[in-house]
């Protein structure tokens, strides 16, 4: 029954321990004005319950009312120590006499174990440790108390019994509270990490979900783990399931090879490897990445993820593009100086032998011909070098039927060599533009020739001219062999020709004229069905 009875004590006391601790854990209270005071007073309470449920035996109480006051001195201090101890030393005086050795043993206890507060916090020792301390020099005070008042000192078994009563119940409360602590440590610990893991996660899918750049986690064996939200706005894709029939969906066919070939080079050297590849557009357009592909090691030095990054470069290929062709135009611009220089000079002497030889010979056929001919040589040669240093035109009014007349006139023998038929659709008689007449029928020239050329067997030649939104529009549209419309953007490059013997400088001139004049050329073609071209120039009011 003793036994009984000290284990119902001592659970009670585990309990009325454990009460607060739990409290604060599963409530989030407001915080309490004086928290240590208020401890104290909890504390105090606790022995007041303790001495209530003293254990009696044999006309002897024990009790455990200096357990609670040596926790709160180790967890808590001086200030709550003392009130607790206050309740106990109170419940002691009401419940028996003898007060003089109560009160004495009592004050005796106070000054010690705050003197070795003081030492502990010099030291920070562990609040365990403390509670060991302060349950050793308990001990050692208890005992002088019995000798020095000689309280049943021919019984020592009892002052043994209520010793191992007092320390068993330290030894207990501290568990539950150190294992407390630390559940409490860790639960605060891990939510920490929870919150630090949302911040990173919330920045990389911040970073993930909004940039342009694509981002595909993809395993060894080619199964995607993830695509980031960018391919549905710079692909087009709506959505892609993490499927590898997904990946070969967006990767050009023609670059699966080469990127296949990166993989391997991945997992065999464990290094990163970029390259360039492009990615099919919802609409069917291909967009050129530059993608950069990184190993992700995982235990034993294993590749489990490989990483791509692809950042669009259409924008850096069109200034290479771009640097490429003025670095041409460059070349020509030399090139046609110096050709036009050559030319000039035997030009001028032939030009001047025709016009003796015209003079002695009034009747000759051909004469104004030859010399019609040889004056539109010197005009081109004075376009190529132009294209070297441009020079200052004089621009006048000029109506673009009567130019395209000229031009087609002068285009009649070879129209008729090749069975070729133009079709005039003039919506009007008068389209003004404010232009270098020899200029614009030089660009006239090139596009219809094109369009002969472009008819080995013979076709019509669709003219059409009207005024659409104050713009003089004329649309020239052939039967011819059509061009590919992949080569379509690449019209009016220097030295870009898909005849056999061109040199594409014709277009470039014209492209360069038409530009002169703020207007816009524009293609269309399919192959086999023959070409349209739109020229748009600025209609003069």
């Amino acid at each position: 029954m003793f036994l009984f009875d000290y284990i119902v004590n001592l659970a009670i006391f585990s309990l009325l321990v454990s009460t607060p601790l739990v409290i604060r854990s599963f409530i989030n209270l407001r915080p309490l004005k004086h928290p240590l005071i208020w401890s104290g007073l909890y504390a105090g309470v606790v022995s007041i319950v303790l001495v209530l449920l003293a254990v009696k035996q044999q006309g002897y109480v024990y009790d455990i009312r200096y357990a609670p006051v040596i926790l709160t001195f180790a967890y808590l201090g001086p200030v709550p120590g003392i009130i607790t101890g206050l309740f106990a030393l109170s419940i002691r005086l009401l419940s028996s006499g003898n007060w003089f050795p109560a009160i004495a043993g009592w004050l005796f206890i106070m000054v010690v174990f705050s003197i070795l507060h003081t030492y502990f916090s010099r030291w920070q020792l562990p609040h365990f440790k403390r509670s060991l301390a302060l349950s050793g020099a308990y001990i050692v005070v208890y005992m002088t108390i019995v000798f020095t008042f000689r309280i049943l000192v021919h019984e020592p078994l009892f002052h043994i019994q209520y010793l191992l009563f007092v320390i068993l119940g330290v030894l207990l409360g501290g568990l539950l509270i150190e294992s407390h602590e630390r559940l409490r440590r860790t639960i605060a610990e891990r939510n920490e990490m929870e919150l630090s893991l949302n911040a990173s996660e919330y920045q990389y899918r911040l970073i993930a979900e909004n940039t342009s750049d694509l981002i595909v986690v993809m395993d060894p064996d080619h199964s995607i783990r993830y695509f980031s939200p960018s391919h549905a706005f710079v692909l087009g894709y709506p959505g892609l399931a993490q499927d590898r029939a997904e990946l070969d969906r967006i990767i050009c066919p023609n670059d699966a090879m080469v990127f296949n070939q990166t993989v391997r080079k991945i997992l065999e050297r464990k290094t990163t490897q970029s390259l360039e590849i492009r990615f099919v557009h919802q609409d069917g357009r291909l967009i050129p990445f530059d993608s950069l592909c990184k190993p992700i090691e995982g235990k034993g030095g294993r590749i489990e993820h490989i990483v791509i990054i692809s950042r669009d470069i259409s924008e850096r290929k069109k200034a290479e593009e771009f640097l490429v062709q003025s670095e041409k135009l460059s070349i020509v611009g030399e090139l046609a100086a110096g050709v036009a220089h050559e030319i000039r000079n035997p030009l001028t002497t032939i030009k001047g032998f025709l016009q003796l030889y015209n003079l002695e010979n009034p009747t000759m056929k051909y004469g104004d011909l030859l010399q019609d001919e040889l004056e539109r040589i010197e005009i081109i040669t004075s376009e190529l070098l132009s294209m070297a240093k441009p020079q200052a035109n004089a621009f006048t009014t000029t109506n673009v039927k009567e130019v395209i007349e000229q031009t087609l006139e002068f285009l009649a023998p070879q129209s008729l060599l090749n069975n070729i038929e133009f079709k005039r659709e003039y919506q009007g008689e008068y389209f003004p533009v404010t232009c270098v007449k020899n200029q614009l029928k030089q660009v006239f020239l090139n596009v219809f020739k094109n369009a002969i050329e472009s008819m080995p067997h013979g076709g019509e030649i669709h003219i059409g001219l009207q005024i659409d939104n104050e713009e003089c529009l004329i649309t020239i549209q052939d039967q011819g062999c059509g061009i590919p419309e992949e080569h379509l953007h690449r019209l009016g490059q220097p030295f870009y020709s898909l005849k056999e013997k061109g040199t594409g400088l014709g277009l470039m001139i014209s492209h360069k004229i038409i530009k002169q004049y703020h207007g816009c050329i524009n293609y269309q073609s399919k192959v086999n069905e023959g070409t349209r071209i739109e020229i748009r120039l600025p209609s003069h009011e």
